[in-house]
């Protein structure tokens, strides 16, 4: 071993060891190490190509050109565009439905759910979105928690190994590329058999028997009150008995004018929530648009208020208590006035609020009293609480303003939209398909994110939020470790050592040794860190003994999801610990057996589909 490969482990040695310990996070270390190798490539030492060429050191910092960060970034706006539309909520809502009080049931539909999920979105992020319906299914049902989220974050990981867009596959294709000499990278589907037939046998063990082996927590916190949705807060401030319907005659003096012009606020106090036109609606109208004859307005009032209108040659009905201003698709929050907030002592009239935030207020609250009524008028006072009503697209102003802090409601009752349910779910599949008939990964999946910007489903603010940045930190980071390892000849060293497994075993020992290493080291390390150090050295062992290198990465990808032993394995799995109440040892008691489950059926798929 010359002194740059020493070097070379020394500086990978030391930050992971620290990651491993709690003492140094993931993304620090992923930065650190890139910028040691800069500089040593720098300072002359060979790190990326042979020593006196200190040209090469921006290599380290490569990664964050090449395909998985595009890749991940363009998953990532496509996801919360999903979210958004409320498409994973309408799914659970169905899973409750179909899986009634059978705790095997639910498991079953509640892990596949997140299976499915997963093979388009975040594994986190699909595990985070099925919490919610875990919990209300529990309230509902008196099952506890505890026999349902682990199920969730399990399932979110097997259906990770079944697809192309989970972190470490994203990166074992990328890796093979990068192989000396380059290989062949994975596809779409590359992932789907073998992954497939893992997922399958796993969701299958945990409907059969995840029953017996799940905890019953009494410390679970299932039935610990969720945060409000919007029509809680409605219902909260006692809005659903002031929520009327009023339908425009072709005789009334209010057709042809605009909602300015009739000042239903000014005159009478009242808001108008939406207007309907035949099937359409028209949520938060502006103050321009005009009243026509079969319009009905969907007002927010007091009854004698809203009595007035009687004369204007208009019919007036009570709402349904129960279809609530969310549930029709309005975003409903609260606003705290801050202290030292430019807001105090002022009016809403005097902020011009419903200009400035494109929000009207329906209600404030001060201390224990609500006031419905002429809510603009009153001088606002630190600690007062508004309830606003208004459209998601102008939530980014009010959210970050200095003078009110934010405090969003959960979208649990939010409808089903279905134009950006088809926007963002069709843009998504197509880019799948198209990547499968050969175009490249990430130009599809980039396009489809930017299209997805340009429809105005998702805004560009919030796709700068949905990015998950310590992903792509260590993603593209530690990119410069299989640079290292393959320049130096220390994954063509490391690579012989694993061959012997083939030596000894045959190729399903190299497959195998391969997902059990990849396996271990992920209950520990994250998926995409660990990947970085042991796909090239499997790459390279494959190469040498004249295995196909995409059955050998494909193996160890799979492995980094193998992350059922801990839950420190995945932040899936930490997500479940307090809502479960979840001890360390319960992911044991139920993962070694999904462990073992996972290694039989992934050396099933590499005799059945890889044919080693």
């Amino acid at each position: 071993m010359n002194v740059s490969q020493s070097i070379i482990l020394a500086v990978l040695f030391i930050p992971l060891l620290a990651v491993i310990l709690g003492r140094l996070r993931m993304d620090v270390a992923a930065l650190t190490i890139p910028t040691i190798f800069a500089l040593l490539q720098y300072a002359g030492l060979g790190i990326f190509s042979s020593p006196g060429h200190p040209d090469m050191a921006l290599r380290a910092f490569s990664g964050f050109s090449e395909d998985p960060v595009v890749i991940l970034v363009s998953v990532f706006i496509l996801t919360a565009a999903l979210e958004k539309s409320g498409f994973a909520r309408w799914i659970t809502i169905q899973i409750l439905k179909i899986g009634g009080n059978s705790t095997n049931k639910l498991i079953f539909l509640f892990s596949g759910t997140a299976a499915l999920l997963s093979l388009f979105m975040n594994d986190v992020a699909a595990a985070t979105l099925l919490i919610p319906s875990v919990m209300e299914a529990c309230r509902r049902t008196g099952i506890n928690p505890g026999k349902l989220l682990i199920p969730v974050s399990f399932g979110s990981l097997l259906g990770g190994m079944a697809t192309y867009f989970a972190t470490a596959n994203i990166i074992a294709s990328s890796l093979l590329q990068s192989a000396s000499p380059s290989q062949e990278p994975l596809n779409v589907l590359s992932f789907l058999p073998t992954g497939g037939l893992i997922a399958l046998s796993g969701l299958l063990f945990m409907t059969f028997f995840g029953n017996r082996l799940l905890p019953d927590r009494e410390g679970a916190a299932a039935f610990r009150k969720d945060k409000l949705t919007g029509s809680d807060l409605e219902k909260s401030y006692n809005l659903v008995e002031r929520t009327w319907k009023v339908r425009i005659h072709k005789h009334s003096p209010l057709c042809g004018c605009t909602l300015r012009e009739i000042g239903l606020g000014e005159n009478f106090g009242i808001v108008v929530a939406a207007i309907r036109n035949g099937k359409r609606s028209l949520l938060f109208p502006a103050p321009e648009v005009e009243v026509k004859a079969g319009n009905q307005l969907l007002i927010i009032g007091r009854e004698e208020r809203v009595r007035e209108l009687a004369n204007q040659g208009v019919q007036i009905k009570p709402e349904d208590m129960e279809n609530t201003l969310s549930k029709r698709g309005l975003v409903i929050f609260e606003l705290l006035v801050m202290p030292r907030s430019g807001a105090v002592g002022k009016t809403l009239k005097d902020l011009d609020f419903r200009k400035r935030y494109g929000w009207s207020v329906l209600a404030l609250q001060r201390g224990s009293s609500n006031y419905r009524t002429d809510v603009g008028s009153m001088r606002l006072s630190v600690g007062d609480s508004l309830l606003a009503v208004g459209e998601s697209s102008r939530r980014d102003a009010t959210r970050n303003d200095r003078d009110f802090i934010m405090l969003e409601a959960s979208p649990a009752d939010q409808p089903l939209r279905l134009k950006e349910t088809g926007i963002s779910l069709g843009l998504l599949l197509a880019s799948v398909a198209v990547a499968a008939l050969g175009i490249p990964v990430f130009a599809a999946t980039l396009v489809a994110a930017l299209l997805v910007i340009f429809s105005g489903t998702i805004s560009m603010q919030e796709a700068y939020e949905s990015i998950e940045w310590q992903v792509i930190f260590v993603v593209g980071g530690m990119y410069s470790i299989s640079i290292a390892l393959v320049e130096s000849g220390l994954a063509q060293s490391a690579g012989l050592l694993l061959s012997r497994l083939a030596e000894l075993f045959g190729p399903l020992g190299l497959a195998g040794g391969g997902f059990v290493i990849a396996s271990l080291l992920s209950q520990i390390m994250g998926g995409q860190f660990e990947m970085m150090v042991t796909g090239p050295i499997a790459i390279s062992a494959a190469i040498q003994y004249g295995l196909s290198p995409q059955a050998i990465a494909l193996a160890v990808a799979l492995g980094c999801s193998n992350s059922f032993l801990t839950p420190m394995a995945h932040p899936a799995n930490l997500l479940m610990m307090a809502p479960g109440g979840y001890k360390f040892s319960d992911f044991f008691k139920i993962g070694w057996w999904l462990f073992m489950i996972s290694f039989i059926m992934l050396l099933v798929g590499m005799v059945v589909f890889w044919k080693l």
